[in-house]
């Protein structure tokens, strides 16, 4: 005789149950990970002032490194970088050799 569990389901008849939140958007990360009563991001880790990242996940920290975005001001400081920052000065015009 097979005998078969009578116990409360897991299953199908749980899943009508799940309408509530707990999550919502983080401010800092903008994913649906800051949660609601722990006041605290899953993603990011916001409020934190460090950005949550961990050497376990390497994938996680390759998706969201530097290089990943527009980089708007970064890209621009390495050829600044090469002419030593220099500001507010102008080029001094090239002098055509005499022409015999």
């Amino acid at each position: 005789m097979v005998s078969t569990s009578l116990g409360p389901s897991k299953g199908t008849s749980s899943f009508g149950k799940r309408h509530t939140k707990s999550h919502t958007l983080c401010r800092r990360c903008g994913n649906r990970a800051f949660h609601r009563q722990h006041k605290t991001c899953a993603s990011c880790g916001y409020p934190s002032a460090k950005i949550r990242s961990y050497e376990w996940g390497q994938k996680a920290k390759r998706r969201k490194t530097t290089g990943t975005g527009r980089m708007r001001y970064l890209k621009e400081v390495s050829r600044r970088f090469k002419n030593g920052f220099r500001e507010n000065t102008i080029a001094k015009k090239k002098v055509k050799p005499a022409s015999e």
